[in-house]
């Protein structure tokens, strides 16, 4: 099979570099430190597979969310409160409403009552960051000194792949990161891109699966077909829900097996989330895709 394509998109985390021992190692130490209990690094993925996630301090804000529940009783494994929050319409919002479905009106009000997302958004980004870096990008003193997980973040995207992408194709980002760690991750792997071509947290409010940025940065491109390469299923849902959007263009979804879905599983749930492809890392992709 054969993608033909004007324009290559990618994210980020999970494609061009591994975040398991940085954001999603995060997630789980900041709600540890702040409130005595976590959930396993493994089970992240469960939130993720719930839909409107792609922030991981809304991660945070989940998971602390349903630790402090549980200590008020919330009668629900991990499994089943993530997958109701799926079938509340994922993300935060999702978690709030399971939790005030399943908690008497006093317990939801201690809990609320504890849930600082402040101090854990604070705690992740100097565990992230380290504490001269959250100095500098986010301007204030840390709680603690840490030399940050960022230094841990393996690449997964060879130079010869990004050459090739890059002089093949039209290509863009869209990430649920923050500029700065954004610009970051990216020199790490020798991409410079100009500002029009890369969508970050900072840069839309909707976030993925909405399709705007990709929308957006296919009529940039002036390009007729575009593939999106992410690790999630709410990328593939982007790409899907652009194709919706936009139906003048076509939209490829195409999921690597390098992030939290892995093996088979993984490539079953890409599949049934309406995937066009299913790679196993980002390096697989120049034999996967050609220009049109």
């Amino acid at each position: 099979m054969t993608l033909r394509a004007d324009a290559v998109v990618l994210d980020i985390d999970g494609v061009l570099v591994d975040v398991a021992d940085s954001y999603r190692r995060a997630i789980v130490e900041s709600v540890d430190r702040v409130y005595g209990d976590t959930v396993e690094r493994e089970a992240i993925q469960l939130f993720k597979d719930a839909g409107g996630f792609n922030n991981d301090w809304q991660v945070t804000y989940a998971v602390a969310l349903y630790v402090l529940s549980r200590r008020r009783g919330l009668p629900l494994s991990l499994e089943t409160f993530t997958g109701m929050v799926a079938a509340s319409g994922g993300g935060l919002e999702g978690a709030e409403t399971v939790v005030a479905d399943h908690l008497d009106p006093h317990a939801r009000e201690q809990v609320y009552a504890e849930w600082d997302r402040d101090r854990l958004r604070a705690v992740f980004q100097t565990l992230y960051l380290g504490s001269d870096l959250y100095r500098d990008l986010e301007g204030g003193t840390p709680e603690f000194d840490h030399d940050g997980y960022i230094t841990d973040e393996p690449t997964l995207l060879a130079p010869d792949t990004r050459d090739t992408l890059l002089d093949g194709f039209e290509v863009g980002v869209v990430t649920g990161r923050p500029a700065a760690e954004a610009d970051i991750a990216l020199e790490r792997v020798g991409i410079d891109l100009p500002d029009d071509r890369r969508f970050t947290m900072d840069d839309w409010e909707e976030g993925k699966p909405h399709p705007k940025a990709l929308t957006t940065l296919a009529e940039r491109f002036d390009a007729d077909s575009v593939v999106f390469v992410g690790d999630t299923l709410d990328d593939i849902e982007t790409a899907v829900n652009a194709s919706e959007a936009d139906p003048a263009r076509e939209y490829f979804g195409v999921g690597v097996l390098t992030g939290g879905l892995t093996g088979e599983d993984g490539r079953e749930k890409y599949e049934q989330a309406g995937a066009a492809a299913v790679v196993e890392t980002i390096n697989d992709l120049p034999a996967l895709v050609a220009r049109r």
